[in-house]
């Protein structure tokens, strides 16, 4: 490394966010760009460990120890080529990933870990500024025709991975733009949606066609799309949000946490919403059922909307705030999690169970809740979720969010039309190529892992393309993971 001695000298420097009095008042980006010098800073913390284990935390691989010291000797160029090999999407990871690569730091062990989302992020945003990242379309062509479905992370890394392998690959998306999660659930204060569209047109040009507004299954045959492509893969996400089915769940004023998100984000790029549809914050006291990031990014949209108040509620008990002996260094941690939405206002409650909503003329007007424990455990050693007797209350709302998570992809339509085998729990399953039980069709992110995080869809969505391309060639020179 080019200092050995770097984390002896400078300690982590943590993301800078604008005021919140001034955030909450638009959709722009919390996170204040960092200077190149202080990066190069951070990057010469990245130790000479020997074994390092943030290749392991990271689910695509990233060259980290490398890049981090090309960008302590100030060689961005090399950096960011570096980082490609591993990263079709540098600039959303560098702002969205948890960084499990960071849990896993060996500096972490003892000291605070080195900065490796923000230091991809300078990477990438420094290489654009510097006009580093051009079109670069393949030289040659296969002849082979792939479909991706969907375009989110997984499909989008897909898809460059097989463009880059000389394929010919349409991606079809069923909103009316390129993105998937991205762009619909996403809040801009954390992705700006410039920021997708610079990538996505540079996907063009490189020879990637989007098709939008294109339902594949009820608008647009199997069999045609079986008929006109050598491969395909499906990686159209998991957006079946689970429910709570109790009493009153038919008031109205009660919505999915992706419908809130998705109509917000249309809003915001200007989209103008039918009035009898708005979900809208205003003026109304919120409350957000589920503690994950999705239910972080309706508080802080609802914050954005000009909501009276605002309280989120989780089943489970509080997360700690350090590492507990159930997951020990390098593995990522269950950790107590203040995002910027919590930061900007807001209460929070844990370990509350919801038994029903009441209201008035058809609208939510409350919620009747219980403190529940999980302190007990069954025989096989699992906890146990008991009510603790007499702790009822009650939380008054006018707005309910659900954002409890998502159960499933969405059968009805694509994957019924081919008839794809389903696993355990209702994704597509897939062997270890990721090939479906139909020929020549695979899939890959959240439609086949279930929901998880950015990173392993684009993890996902590479493995897909070295098997899909191995499966038409006999061989492939793309990066196995």
């Amino acid at each position: 490394m080019g200092d050995p001695k770097g984390f002896l000298k400078i300690k982590r420097d943590k993301s800078k966010y604008r005021p919140a009095c001034e955030r909450v008042r638009d959709y722009r980006e919390v996170v204040l760009p960092r200077k190149d010098e202080a990066s190069q800073d951070q990057a010469s913390r990245c130790m000479d460990c020997g074994t390092p284990f943030c290749h392991w935390g990271c689910p695509i691989g990233n060259y980290i120890p490398d890049w981090n010291d090309l960008v302590f000797h100030a060689h961005w160029e090399r950096a960011i080529d570096l980082l490609h090999a591993c990263n079709n999407l540098p600039e959303i990871t560098g702002r969205l990933c948890p960084a499990l690569c960071e849990y896993a730091c060996v500096l972490g062990i003892n000291d605070d870990p080195v900065t490796v989302r923000e230091n991809e992020l300078a990477i990438i945003e420094h290489a654009f500024k510097a006009g580093l990242i051009k079109p670069n379309p393949p030289l040659y062509r296969t002849g082979k025709n792939v479909a991706v479905i969907g375009s989110g992370p997984a499909g989008l890394a897909c898809a460059d991975q097989l463009n880059k392998a000389g394929h010919k690959v349409t991606v079809f998306e069923k909103d009316e733009k390129a993105g998937g999660i991205l762009r619909y659930g996403i809040p801009d204060f954390k992705l700006e949606k410039w920021i997708l569209d610079r990538r996505l047109e540079i996907y063009e040009k490189e020879g990637i066609v989007f098709k939008t507004g294109i339902n594949v299954g009820p608008a647009y045959p199997v069999n045609k799309l079986l008929k006109e492509f050598d491969a395909v893969c499906l990686a159209g996400g998991s957006r079946q949000p689970r429910d709570l089915k109790i009493e009153g769940r038919d008031l109205k004023g009660i919505h999915y946490a992706m419908d809130y998100l998705i109509q917000s984000n249309q809003r915001v790029a200007g989209k103008v919403i039918p009035a009898a549809e708005i979900i809208d914050s205003k003026d109304k006291k919120v409350v957000v059922i589920g503690g994950g990031d999705t239910g972080s990014d309706c508080v802080g949209t609802a914050h954005r909307q000009g909501a009276s108040c605002v309280v989120q509620i989780e089943l489970l008990p509080q997360a700690p705030d350090c590492r507990s002996k159930e997951s020990p260094w390098p593995k990522y941690p269950l950790l107590l999690k203040t995002s910027t939405s919590h930061e900007e206002g807001g209460t929070r409650e844990w370990a509350v169970l919801t038994k029903k909503f009441t209201g008035d003329n058809g609208q939510v007007k409350q919620l009747s809740c219980v403190r529940v424990d999980f302190s007990q455990k069954d025989e096989k050693g699992c906890a146990q979720m008991k009510e603790i007797t007499g702790s009822g209350f009650t939380i008054d709302a006018d707005l309910v969010i659900l954002a409890m998570g998502f159960v499933h992809p969405e059968q009805a339509g694509l994957l019924e039309g081919l008839k794809v085998a389903l696993d355990q729990r209702g994704n597509v399953k897939t062997g270890p190529d990721l090939q479906t039980s139909v020929k020549k069709v695979f899939s890959a992110g959240d439609m086949r892992r279930g929901q998880s995080l950015i990173v392993w869809a684009i993890s996902e969505g590479r493995t897909a393309a070295y098997n899909i391309d191995l499966y038409l060639m006999g061989k492939t020179s793309l990066q196995k993971i």
